[in-house]
């Protein structure tokens, strides 16, 4: 059994900056790729930034430039560095942890960016 505690979100001005985590915890030998997703009201779920086991990376465009995705594969967490934070990226976000035979998903973490 996997656990992910996701943590960091809240309440933050336009032009403000958050930085969400995600620790993996449990019966995990090895974890493939991790990344974050958000769902705005009324809106679907979307990928909004990745990271393969090898550090590659890839980004939603409307987060390209202000938000940056890293991990740390000695404590199993990834982590998201949102840098002017805009009212459009309001939404709850989540992680999500690739290991060899299942995905698994945070429970969420709101941000709201006030304007």
């Amino acid at each position: 059994q996997v656990q992910l505690e996701e943590s960091g979100g809240g309440l933050v001005q336009a032009g403000g900056s958050l930085r969400l985590s995600c620790a993996a915890s449990g019966s995990i030998f090895s974890i493939n790729a991790m990344g974050w997703y958000r769902q705005a009201p009324g809106k679907q779920r979307e990928l909004i930034a990745a990271i393969t086991s090898g550090g590659y990376t890839n980004y939603a465009d409307s987060v390209k430039g202000r938000f940056t995705i890293s991990r740390d594969n000695a404590k199993n967490t990834v982590y998201l560095q949102m840098n002017s934070l805009k009212p459009e990226d309001t939404a709850v976000y989540y992680c999500k942890v690739q290991l060899p035979q299942y995905v698994y998903w945070g429970q969420g973490t709101q941000v709201t960016v006030s304007s």
